[in-house]
């Protein structure tokens, strides 16, 4: 509850009647100043008029006065720069280390507030403002819709940087990592980037004029060709599957030339409640394919500027073997098993935009950054259920860029209850719903 004293100090949800310390000295907040989530005094900078004479200092905040004592702030020099002392009930006098009695404030949080925020905590509904979103004005959500969208793009950016660290700055590595864990499509998202991190890029450029070579690479690596990822069903018919045999072969020569380490086990890949087009089988030849064609590389993916430039370099399919089969030994009907719209949106919006903001950030290229964006509002919006939920309340989604911006609320603020970070939550806080 100690967050809900820190909201309304922020948010300045004071008493209406003049707020005085202690010891009866009158108590103007000019400035709450800057909230600390780290180590140290909860507000930096904080301007305060106590009894006539100006502070600009740190703001403590406590619920009961004696936790200064508790949390041994009473000891930390770090405490020394405070210049007022916030308390839900005052129980005690609290001194520095420095041995300075600070002034101190007691602050109720109010009533309605109170209320409200216990009934945001109880609440199992998603999302659980949603009586108040109707009455929000088109200014107030597109402010925070605007602010959610640059987080996200900045966490997806952060990892895109995370990866290039990890690959000693090789761009087009860490766009083939970023890229195969999009094509794990969710459920095998963790698996295709693990596989990504290992697979030998070297040698499958020497081999990128060749289909079958690369497939023969890719799968390997994977494990896939391997006895323990054929189901048992199909263990008999793939015995007699001349083309898995042709791809072990293949693969046993690609791995002695190039001394290539032992692949993936196959227990790393799901199938579960997966449809057959999202199988890995399926998505790494049609990677393998996409790598060999060469339309999905970082300079053509940085100078590509619409959605149809795009969609075109990721138009990939299966080889003739794979339009007849889901998995080794399993035929299935035949169909070109090419890579669908919706799936090059994903695509789109989980590779593309992040490479392209994260490049722009690590080149001081705003225009980069701003063509990140416009990628995402000529997109239309992911259909799923945090949309669903989002537009049943009254929400206008239209464009990736919402949709985008209503993941980052469901999964950094709703998920973790942080009500009190979100600008719904404060429109919900400060709103009579009796």
């Amino acid at each position: 509850m100690e967050a809900l004293l820190h909201y309304v100090w922020k948010h300045r949800l004071f008493p209406l009647t003049p707020m005085q310390t202690t010891t009866g000295e009158v108590v103007e907040v000019i400035d709450p100043g800057l909230h600390n989530r780290n180590a140290g005094p909860d507000f930096f900078n904080a301007k305060v008029r106590i009894g006539g004479t100006l502070w600009v200092g740190n703001v403590e905040m406590h619920l009961l006065s004696s936790d200064w004592y508790r949390h041994g702030h009473d000891h930390d020099a770090a405490y020394d720069s405070v210049v007022l002392h916030v308390a839900e009930t005052v129980d005690t006098d609290v001194v520095t280390a420095d041995g300075k009695r600070l002034p101190q404030l007691q602050l109720e949080i109010p009533a309605s507030v109170r209320e409200n925020y216990g009934r945001l905590c109880r609440t199992e509904d998603y999302p659980r403002c949603w009586p108040v979103i109707p009455q929000l004005s088109k200014l107030t959500v597109h402010a925070w819709m605007s602010a959610l969208l640059a987080e996200r793009l900045q966490t997806r950016a952060e990892r895109c940087l995370e990866r290039l660290a990890a690959t000693d700055g090789d761009w087009e590595r860490t766009l083939f990592i970023t890229l195969a864990r999009n094509f794990g499509f969710g459920l095998n998202g963790d698996a295709f980037e693990v596989w990504a991190r290992h697979l030998p890029l070297y040698a499958a450029a020497k081999h990128r004029d060749d289909v079958f070579q690369l497939e023969a690479l890719f799968l390997g690596c994977a494990g896939l060709l391997e006895e323990a990822a054929i189901p048992p069903s199909a263990q008999a018919a793939a015995h007699d599957d001349a083309y898995l045999q042709r791809l072990r072969r293949e693969y046993s020569y690609l791995q002695h030339k190039f001394q290539l380490a032992a692949p993936m086990e196959a227990h790393h890949w799901r199938y579960l409640r997966l449809r057959p087009q999202n199988f890995p089988h399926l998505r790494i030849v049609q990677l393998a394919q996409l790598y060999a064609r060469q339309t999905a590389g970082l300079a053509a993916l940085l100078h590509a500027t619409t959605r149809e430039a795009l969609h075109a370099a990721f138009d990939t399919q299966a080889t003739a073997y794979w339009q007849t089969h889901y998995l080794f030994g399993m035929p299935s009907a035949h169909s070109e098993k090419r890579l669908s719209a919706a799936s090059r949106d994903l695509l789109i919006i989980n590779t593309v935009v992040p490479i392209l903001f994260a490049h722009g950030q690590a080149h001081s290229d705003e225009s980069e950054q701003e063509r990140a964006v416009e990628l995402l509002e000529q997109l239309r919006a992911e259909h799923n259920f945090i949309l669903r939920q989002w537009q049943q309340c009254g929400l206008a989604v239209e464009t990736a860029a919402d949709s985008q911006a209503l993941i980052q609320l469901k999964r950094e603020y709703c998920d973790r209850h942080d009500c009190l970070r979100c600008r719904f939550g404060y429109e919900y806080l400060k709103t009579n719903h009796d």
